[in-house]
C-alpha cells in the first residue's frame, strides 16, 4: 500500500531497515537493522518526511506486506519471489557483483545465454517495481537516493516517470575497469550505465571507483558523460560513538573473556598474540588466501608457533548459491588442516567462527594485535575502519591495496597485494613484531581517518550535494 503522505526524501535499496520473521504460530516478529543509511535517515529527523522503499526478502517480509504490517517511514514491496530470485541471485549477485569484484574464472565463465536473458528480464521487472513505487510516493521535487548494483536501472526509469524529482545513485561496490566491465553483453553494459546516468548525480565510495565508472561510460557510450550527470565521491566512515559505546556493553565483556580463554597463554604465561579477521564468507573477501598466508607464517617463522592465534570470523553469506557454499567448505577444510598440522594440546592455531555474532566481533576487535583485511576487491571495507576505532591497545592493520579503504588508510597500514600469499605472510610477521609505540601511533591516526565521515554525515553530504 502507498503511504498517506507524499515523501520529500526517499531512499531505495534491496534490503530495508526492518525485516520480519514468521514463527510456527503464525506470529510476526520485527528485527531492526543498522548501517549508514539507517543512521543517515535518523539524522534528518522525522519532520523531513522521509520514506524508505525496499524489497520483501523472505516469507516473513512477504507475509507482513500481505497483512499490512509495517513501520512508519518504510514501504516494503512484495515482488514475486521468482522474479526477486532471478534479479537478486541471477543478475545482481552472480553477474554485476562478479564483474565489479573481478571474480570470474574467465576460461569457463561468464556464459551470457538464454538463462541470463531470462534473468535480466526479471531484473528489469524488479527495478521497474521500485521506480513505480518511488514515483507514486514522492512529493513534487523530492530527493530520491537509490542504492547500489541491485537498482542500477531505477534512476532512468524513475526519470521517465517523474522528471521533476532530484535523483541520486550511490554505488557501494567497486566499479570495474572498462576491459572487465565489457565482459557484459554490449547492450546490457549500456543499459546499466544508462540507467545510472538517469540520475542527477552518481556517487561512489572512492575516486578510483568514480573514475572507473566514467571510463566505462566513455568506452561503452562514447566521449563525455551523457545527460549531464554529476559524479561524486563519499567515503563512508565508521560510527565511532556507536562502536565505542556498544563495544563496552556486558555481552561484549563476556565474549572477550571466552575468547581470551580460547586463545590462551604462552609457556611463560603471557597472552598469545592475535591476528583477527571479521568477514562474511564472500568470495571477494579472500579468506582462503589469508589462511594460506597464516600457514606460511607458521612455516617460515616457527618461533610464532604456540605464540599466536588466528581468530577468523567467517560469517555465512549467500548460501543459496553453490559457489558460496563451496567456498565456505574450503575455508573450513583449510582451517581444520592448519589446526591438524600445527596444533598442540594447549594451542589451537586457528579459531574459526561461522555463526554471526556482532558482540563477539566487537570483542575480537578489542583484543586484536593485528587486523587482517585482504580482500581481492572491496568498495570500502568498514572492518578496516572499525578495528582501529575499537581496539583497546592498538592494532596493526594489514590491508589489501584493492580495498576502497586503502585510499584513506594505506599510509598507516601495512599494504599487501591480495594475491601474494608469501607477501601477506611477511606482512603478518612485520605486524606482529611492530614496536608497541609505533603501533599505538598508527592506530591513533587510522582511527582519526576512519571516522572522518561518519554515516550520518555521509548521508547528509549526499543529500546536500543533490540539492546543490
Amino acid at each position: 500500500m502507498a503511504s498517506t503522505q507524499a515523501a520529500s526524501v526517499l531512499v531505495a535499496s534491496n534490503r530495508g531497515p526492518v525485516s520480519y520473521a514468521l514463527d510456527e504460530t503464525g506470529a510476526l516478529t520485527a528485527k531492526r537493522g543498522g548501517g549508514g543509511l539507517v543512521s543517515g535517515l535518523s539524522a534528518i529527523g522525522p519532520e523531513a518526511g522521509a520514506l524508505w522503499v525496499c524489497s520483501a526478502l523472505g516469507d516473513g517480509d512477504r507475509e507482513a506486506v500481505r497483512r499490512g504490517v509495517g513501520e512508519p517511514g518504510v514501504r516494503m514491496l512484495d515482488i514475486d519471489a521468482d522474479v526477486h530470485a532471478d534479479a537478486y541471485n541471477g543478475i545482481a549477485n552472480s553477474a554485476l557483483w562478479f564483474v565489479h569484484h573481478m571474480l570470474y574464472q574467465t576460461p569457463l565463465e561468464p556464459v551470457f545465454g538464454v538463462d541470463f536473458r531470462r534473468q535480466w528480464a526479471a531484473y528489469e521487472t524488479y527495478n521497474h517495481a521500485f521506480a513505480a513505487a518511488l514515483a507514486e510516493e514522492a512529493a513534487p521535487g523530492a530527493a530520491v537516493l537509490v542504492q547500489d548494483y541491485h537498482l542500477t536501472l531505477v534512476p532512468r526509469m524513475l526519470r521517465e516517470l517523474r522528471p521533476d524529482l532530484r535523483i541520486g545513485h550511490f554505488s557501494h561496490t567497486p566499479w570495474a575497469p572498462p576491459d572487465y566491465f565489457r565482459l557484459l553483453p554490449d547492450d546490457i553494459a549500456a543499459q546499466v550505465l544508462g540507467g545510472i546516468l538517469g540520475a542527477d548525480r552518481a556517487a561512489f565510495l572512492t575516486q578510483r571507483w568514480a573514475d572507473a565508472f566514467t571510463d566505462c561510460c566513455h568506452a561503452v557510450l562514447g566521449p563525455g558523460i551523457p545527460s549531464g550527470t554529476r559524479i561524486g565521491v563519499h567515503g563512508l566512515g565508521a560510527d565511532a560513538d556507536f562502536l565505542r559505546e556498544r563495544s563496552h556493553r556486558p555481552d561484549v565483556a563476556e565474549r572477550m573473556a571466552e575468547l581470551r580463554e580460547q586463545i590462551g597463554t604462552t609457556a611463560d604465561g603471557k597472552p598469545r598474540k592475535t591476528i583477527v579477521r571479521v568477514d562474511r564468507t564472500e568470495l571477494s573477501k579472500n579468506i582462503v588466501r589469508g589462511l594460506l598466508a597464516y600457514r606460511e607464517l607458521l612455516d617460515d617463522q616457527p618461533s610464532w608457533r604456540e605464540r599466536v592465534v588466528h581468530v577468523a570470523f567467517a560469517y555465512p553469506s549467500r548460501q543459496d548459491l553453490a559457489v558460496y557454499r563451496d567456498y565456505m567448505t574450503e575455508v573450513q577444510r583449510l582451517a581444520e588442516e592448519i589446526n591438524s598440522q600445527y596444533g598442540t594440546p594447549g594451542w589451537t592455531p586457528v579459531l574459526l567462527n561461522l555463526k554471526d555474532d556482532f558482540a563477539r566481533s566487537l570483542a575480537a576487535y578489542r583484543l586484536a594485535d593485528v587486523a587482517l583485511v585482504n580482500p581481492i576487491r572491496d568498495g570500502m571495507n568498514l572492518v578496516a575502519k572499525e578495528m582501529p576505532v575499537v581496539s583497546d591497545d592498538g592494532c596493526v592493520l594489514v590491508l589489501s591495496r584493492e580495498a576502497g579503504a586503502y585510499e584513506e588508510l594505506g599510509e598507516d597500514a601495512i599494504t599487501v597485494n591480495p594475491y601474494d600469499v608469501s607477501g601477506t605472510a611477511r606482512a603478518l610477521h612485520e605486524a606482529l613484531t611492530m614496536p608497541l609505540d609505533e603501533r599505538a601511533e598508527r592506530t591513533k591516526r587510522l582511527a582519526a581517518a576512519a571516522t572522518a565521515l561518519p554515516p550520518a554525515q555521509w548521508f547528509l553530504d549526499q543529500l546536500n550535494a543533490l540539492d546543490a
